[in-house]
C-alpha cells in the first residue's frame, strides 16, 4: 500500500539521498555533470531545504510502500494565488520506478489538492526527460514551454504540464 506522509526537517538527509541517487540517472544524459552538481547544491543543500521547511511554501511529503520510504514529493497549494497545486519535485528510488508508485503518489496529491480547492495540478518537466511520457499517460498536457535562468549560465528547459482535477 502506498501512503504519503508529511516530511519534517528530520527527513532532509533522506530527501538529499534520493535526489543524489535519482538525478544522475534522470538527468545524466541531459545535463552536464557541472550543471547537475550546481543544481543539486542549489536545490538540495541543507540550507535550501531548511528554508522550504521554515517558510512552508513548498510542503514535502515522503512516499512509502508499507513502511519503506521510497521517495518524496513537494507541492505548493494555491500556486501564485490561483486554484492550482504545483508539484515542484517528485523523485522515487530508481528500483521502484515502473511499479505504479509515482501514479499513486500523484493521485494522493490530487486528493489533497481537491481539499485545498485546487482545480488543476501543475508541474514542470525537462523537455528531454523520459518522465514526459509518464506524465502524459496519467493525464497531464503540455501547457507551456519555458526556459528558466538558474544562474551560473545554466537554464532549465522545461515544459509546464497541467492536469485538470
Amino acid at each position: 500500500m502506498v501512503t504519503i506522509l508529511e516530511a519534517t526537517q528530520n527527513d532532509i538527509t533522506f530527501i538529499q539521498e534520493i535526489a543524489h541517487t535519482t538525478w544522475p540517472i534522470t538527468y545524466g544524459e541531459i545535463l552536464s555533470k557541472e550543471q547537475l552538481d550546481y543544481m543539486l547544491d542549489l536545490i538540495y543543500s541543507e540550507e535550501a531545504l531548511s528554508a522550504h521547511f521554515d517558510k512552508k511554501e513548498q510542503l514535502f511529503y515522503l512516499i512509502y510502500e508499507n513502511v519503506i520510504k521510497l521517495g518524496f514529493i513537494s507541492v505548493e497549494h494555491n500556486y501564485k494565488g490561483d486554484a492550482i497545486t504545483k508539484i515542484h519535485k517528485i523523485y522515487l528510488s530508481p528500483e521502484t520506478q515502473g511499479r505504479g508508485i509515482g501514479k499513486k503518489a500523484i493521485e494522493g496529491i490530487a486528493e489533497m489538492a481537491l481539499k485545498e480547492n485546487a482545480k488543476t495540478l501543475s508541474l514542470n518537466v525537462n523537455r528531454f526527460n523520459k518522465a514526459l511520457d509518464f506524465y502524459k499517460k496519467i493525464g497531464f498536457e503540455i501547457a507551456d514551454e519555458v526556459n528558466i535562468d538558474i544562474g551560473n549560465g545554466y537554464l532549465m528547459e522545461d515544459y509546464v504540464m497541467e492536469k485538470k482535477l
